[in-house]
């Protein structure tokens, strides 16, 4: 609120304050003006205070607190202190009569405090004077919370300020009150803090902070800037960093604390056991605030603190709410440890039939261990799991963990609780304390089948190698004492983490003692697991049942929140080319994990995403993703599994023609792998490095690349991955004159029955047998995989058979066919930014006798020129500069340049202006 708005204007949210503080400044800057503050202001106290600092000090204008003066004031005229009390050399310029009504007030005389408007009369002559001099601005933050005589003043000085050099900026939060007329005053209504500048404000001021605690301030501050600072003051470091459980209300500092606690104190008993019920209740239910009165007075026991404007009462939607983000944690504060026992053992009796809500109140009523309660929080923590509530499944398990009378019990479910933060929700360093403490609680935990799996996983994305991780895992497995019951989710658990060790691990040896004990569960394996062991580690020997037993399970997933049992179904559907099927239920664990929630869920689903994305052609989606999983992998300290995007950077780069950047991704992926002895995961840099150099022409290269995910004329055993670098090597194997190895692995797609396993993989083996068959048998089998259902789905693989069809009828004298067919690949390889292909299929389409569009090329051409040098010259002929030209083709500007370097010398130029010269010829 300024007076050098027009008369009545209100202005709303952020950008009327900082509008009107910018307004001031700018026509005072020359004058020097003075800047008077009530409140707090430094770092997020106050955004207003600080915006005001800030415009203040950039225009070289003086600012002036009372900060740190002592005195003796009536608390009525607190906030008029903080304004008048530094003008205090002027009140010599009033008359006798005025300058003692001031100083009564401000608490500098002692005596009868006189009338309202004589004081206000006299701050007015005393700003109207120092105006005289120097523009002033005074700002007053919160206002329905300052003191109601000050708040009569300041409503007399904005009525006569017009005039003068003197602005007055007001503001309240959004839901507060003004006690200033709206109809005869200009206003300023704050809105909340945007989230987005919020979460800026918190990742700023706390750098360790994790996206989960993060999240929970925001929400609890509700936009509000001192209460999001305050919030996270009073955590501690290890509950910040997320390695300790956030209690069910957020603690304040003992400044904030006391500054409300005053006026809590001053309520009825009544009203406040009422308030500290509805503060641990949560949700502001009306309705069962009326219910836990032992009297008829409906809502009058709560009429005291709305009054003190602690709460809201809304009739219509039966809540109660709290004023200030900040109230219902003093509340909680300003109780003591028996009367919140108290109202908790009220609540649990209230939610008798809300297990999950009756097991969290009665485990906050209890003070010694309970095996009762600590097994309902336990069942408890099952419920929120299925839901999708990982971190909320944590912390009952830890509260259970902590009212578990048997050391057993309490390793137990410490145990699973560090297992669901290594598996869902991305917590490493905490879920290590927890598996600590567990061992500490029962030394004999070794055998614990959470335990061990918790382990493996810190094992491996430490300096771990999985031959340890999986002796770790086996020997929980075979000496528990589960019975090998298929309801024992401890132990499915177990199995599922060995599953992915073997993966990692790469050798057919690791995997007898995992398949072994599925088969042994009873009655019969769980579903999901039994489909994981056939359709993930070995896909080439899975079969069309695995496949449509799959797919019914993936159609499911719409009413399916576990993240464990999300992320298991997913995995299994990657070889099999289901995961189109998965993206939503992927996208609602990314969005968790962005939340704070499931982020090693949500870690797996990025990858899966971007497998999905390169396959289906969403490369700008799946490069976005890729670097997000990159991130986030690295900042949970997942060192390990961040070996899953960068092989995805380093396929990408391949296909895109980027070279340097495809061997730095895949050799840094090889360097994560094969120091933890992961020779499975380290195999997936073979495909990138395949892929690039068939793009570059190097068929020799894409040989060897290819055999070493799988030899010519095998499909090795638990190697998926060789699957997608089937047609590949065929492809090479012919190029380099390996007929005879190109045929065995034909021979070798055909007997796996490939197309059982997915569409995709049909397409591609059809394209294989038509490479080594005669030109007679090769266009019908060509023509098959083009036309098979769902072909166009996956168009770089469509794009590919269609440029060696393209290729198989050029060489057989068939042009306009071949034409066809080049020109439709050459489309979806220009859309997809696949350089190498693109520049491939633009010459083959020349040799088969499409005409020249540009007269350049055949010079370019006779210079000996490849086609992608032709298209980086003339595009540098255009004007472009390296990285204009680096965007178009996809590559870096560096590799533009190193194309350059090759150019000139072939055309006989030294510079890059003489290039259109060279090519007109």
């Amino acid at each position: 609120m300024t007076t050098h708005e027009a008369p009545g204007e209100r202005l709303i949210g952020r950008e009327a304050e900082l509008r009107a503080l910018d307004t001031f400044f700018s026509r005072a800057r020359r004058d020097g003006a003075v800047l008077l503050l009530s409140g707090e202001a430094g770092v997020g106290k106050s955004v207003l205070l600080d915006a005001a600092v800030a415009r203040a000090e950039a225009a070289d204008a003086q600012v002036i607190r009372a900060t740190g003066v002592q005195f003796e004031a009536d608390v009525s005229y607190a906030v008029l202190n903080q304004l008048m009390l530094p003008l205090a050399p002027a009140f010599a310029y009033l008359d006798e009569g005025q300058r003692n009504a001031l100083m009564v007030a401000l608490g500098l005389l002692s005596g009868r405090v006189p009338d309202r408007t004589l004081i206000a009369r006299a701050c007015l002559d005393v700003l109207r004077h120092e105006a005289e001099q120097r523009p002033l601005l005074l700002v007053v933050d919160d206002l329905p919370w300052i003191d109601r005589p000050t708040t009569l003043v300041l409503e007399h000085l904005a009525h006569h300020l017009a005039g003068n050099r003197i602005g007055l900026l007001a503001a309240s939060r959004t839901g507060e009150e003004s006690y200033f007329d709206p109809n005869g005053l200009p206003g300023l209504r704050v809105e909340p803090v945007a989230e987005d500048a919020a979460d800026e404000l918190l990742r700023t001021a706390f750098p360790e902070m994790t996206v989960r605690v993060r999240r929970r301030i925001l929400a609890e501050a509700q936009g509000n800037p001192l209460a999001l600072l305050e919030l996270a003051e009073a955590l501690d470091p290890t509950q910040l960093s997320a390695g300790g459980a956030l209690p069910e209300v957020l603690p304040l500092t003992e400044g904030i604390e006391a500054l409300y606690a005053s006026r809590i104190k001053q309520l009825p008993e009544p009203t406040r056991d009422a308030l500290l019920l509805a503060a641990l209740e949560g949700s502001g239910d009306l309705g069962l605030l009326r219910r836990s009165e032992t009297s008829d007075t409906g809502n009058t026991v709560l009429v005291p603190a709305e009054a003190a404007k602690l709460i809201e009462i809304d009739e219509t939607a039966g809540r109660v709410v709290f004023r200030h983000p900040l109230v219902r944690s003093a509340v909680v504060e300003s109780s003591t440890n028996v009367e919140r026992r108290r109202v908790h053992r009220r609540l649990a009796d209230f939610f008798a039939r809300d297990t999950e809500r009756r097991a969290w109140h009665l485990a906050e009523s209890s003070v010694e261990p309970d095996e009762a309660v600590a097994a309902l929080l336990e069942e408890a923590a099952r419920r929120k799991l299925h839901r999708g509530d990982a971190t909320g499944a944590i912390a009952s398990l830890i509260r259970a963990a902590h009212l578990s009378p048997s050391a057993a019990d309490r390793g137990r479910r410490l145990a699973e609780a560090a297992y669901l933060g290594v598996d869902v929700t991305g917590e490493l360093d905490h879920a290590s304390r927890l598996l600590n403490q567990a061992h500490d609680f029962e030394p004999g935990l070794g055998g614990s089948l959470h335990a061990a799996a918790a382990a493996a996983f810190i094992l491996v994305n430490g300096d771990g190698i999985v031959d340890t991780a999986h002796r770790l895992v086996v020997s929980a497995v075979e000496n528990g004492d589960h019975g090998y019951d298929a309801a024992n989710t401890d132990l499915t658990d177990a199995l599922y983490t060995l599953l992915l060790i073997c993966w990692w691990a790469g050798r057919e040896e690791f995997w007898a003692p995992v398949l072994e004990a599925i088969d042994r569960l009873v009655p019969e394996p769980p579903e999901i697991i039994l489909l994981m062991s056939k359709a993930f580690p070995d896909t080439a020997r899975a079969t069309a049942e695995t496949r449509r037993r799959l797919a019914a399970l993936i159609d499911r997933q719409s009413t399916e929140f576990d993240p464990s049992s999300l992320v298991r179904v997913n995995t299994s559907a990657v070889y099999m080319d289901l995961l189109g099927g998965c993206r939503a239920s992927a996208w609602r664990l990314i969005e968790s994990g962005r939340a704070g929630g499931a982020v090693r869920s949500s870690l797996a689903c990025l990858m899966h995403l971007c497998l999905d994305d390169f396959a289906t052609g969403r490369w700008e989606e799946g490069q976005r993703l890729a670097d997000e999983g990159l991130a986030l992998a690295k900042a949970h300290g997942y060192d390990f599994i961040s070996y899953y995007f960068l092989f995805h950077e380093a396929l990408l780069a391949a296909v895109r023609g980027d070279d340097s950047a495809m061997h730095r991704w895949a050799d840094e992926l090889t360097r994560v792998t094969t120091q933890r002895r992961a020779y499975g995961a380290a195999r997936f840099a073979h495909h990138a490095r395949t892929l690039a150099a068939i793009g570059r022409g190097d068929f020799e290269a894409a040989y060897h690349h290819a055999c070493d995910l799988s030899p010519a004329g095998t499909l090795a055993p638990y190697t998926p991955h060789a699957l997608w670098v089937a047609l590949d090597l065929v492809e090479a194997a012919l190029r380099t004159n390996r007929r005879e190895q190109a045929e065995a692995h034909v021979r070798a797609m055909c007997e796996a029955a490939l197309w059982d396993v997915s569409p995709r993989l049909g397409m591609l083996t059809l394209a294989a047998r038509a490479l080594v068959a005669s030109d007679a048998e090769a266009t019908g089998l060509f023509a098959e995989a083009i036309g098979g259902p769902g072909a166009r789905d996956w168009p770089f693989d469509y794009a590919r058979v269609r440029l060696l069809y393209g290729e198989r009828l050029r060489r057989a004298r068939a042009p306009i066919e071949a034409r066809q067919h080049l020109g439709a690949a050459l489309e979806i390889f220009e859309d997809l930014g696949a350089a190498p292909w693109t520049a491939r299929t633009a010459a083959e389409l020349r040799a088969a006798g499409q005409a020249q569009p540009n007269p350049a090329v055949p010079v370019a051409a006779a210079a000996g020129l490849t086609a992608q040098e032709t298209e980086i010259a003339l595009l540098a002929a255009e004007g472009l500069t390296n990285k204009q030209i680096g965007e178009r083709l996809f590559i870096s500007p560096r590799t533009v340049g190193s194309h350059l370097y090759r150019i000139f010398p072939k055309l006989g130029i030294t510079s890059r202006a003489a290039l259109r010269d060279a090519l007109s010829g």
